[in-house]
């Protein structure tokens, strides 16, 4: 997988990433944990995601690395639980 960051600020960060199941589930945790703004799109079907962040009060990039550590602690406890 490849992510590329195309324009950074403070509170705004877009990324292309070539994984749309990737950009959709990370879009759902930022907008569950309180970002203000994440969306994706995509020019055509040949064309990487864009995903756009924003937030408020908070770096953009840090809600996403936060994101990505939730996403890791719910597979996680899912592979724990179906292991069983």
């Amino acid at each position: 997988m490849h992510v590329e960051i195309i324009n950074q600020e403070n509170d705004v960060i877009e990324l292309r990433v070539d994984n749309l199941t990737v950009a959709e589930v990370l879009r759902a945790y930022l907008n569950e944990n309180g970002i203000k703004f994440a969306a994706w799109k995509r020019d055509h079907l040949t064309k990487p995601v864009i995903l756009r962040v924003e937030s408020s009060g908070k770096n953009a990039k840090k809600a996403i690395s936060e994101a990505v550590a939730l996403i890791n602690k719910d597979l996680n406890s899912l592979l724990k639980s179906t292991s069983k």
